[in-house]
């Protein structure tokens, strides 16, 4: 009889106090403006023998969004761009990205890591992810935009996102 050896899949779940989700688009085609979401969760399912069969998934909080400046927060919130009241959260997944409506997208991701485990001082075993990309927003619906009496537009269209996470492993 021959015994098959089960995959260590282990689970790790998103440390949000020290975890970030940032964003960064060009403003009036001079400069960029950078932004967080701060209500972010998520876990990964970690296969350490092979990678590739590994998972995450994360939610993003909409109404978490800040930029340092309230009026933008709140029109980000709004219509034009995220409809936090109508889709509260964005969720991300290894295989897409997809909000809780009809328009999902497919994204691909650089990531770095999962870092090497380190003991942290409370008794937990913890890892490091970086992952990032770069999206039209048009893609997703995100259409607003003003022109400028100088020319040119108010909002770019790429925007770049970086997760920066830290997982716990569920004991």
């Amino acid at each position: 009889m021959t015994t098959i050896a089960t995959p260590a899949i282990t689970t790790w779940n998103v440390d949000s106090t020290h975890s970030v989700v940032e964003f960064k688009v060009k403003h009036m085609m001079i400069s960029n403006v950078k932004g967080q979401f701060t209500g972010v969760t998520g876990a990964l399912s970690l296969d350490e023998d092979d990678l590739t069969q590994s998972s995450v998934e994360a939610a993003i909080e909409i109404a978490s969004i800040h930029t340092r400046d309230e009026g933008r927060d709140a029109h980000l919130k709004g219509t034009d761009f995220f409809d936090a009241e109508q889709f509260p959260t964005m969720k991300l997944k290894s295989t897409h990205i997809a909000l809780k409506s009809d328009v999902t997208r497919s994204v691909q991701f650089a990531v770095e890591g999962p870092t090497a485990a380190a003991k942290d001082p409370w008794g937990g075993t913890r890892i490091g992810v970086t992952a990032m990309t770069k999206i039209n927003r048009k893609d997703f619906g995100l259409t607003w935009n003003a022109a400028l009496e100088a020319g040119g537009l108010m909002v770019g269209e790429d925007i770049s996102i970086t997760l920066d996470l830290q997982f716990v492993k569920q004991a």
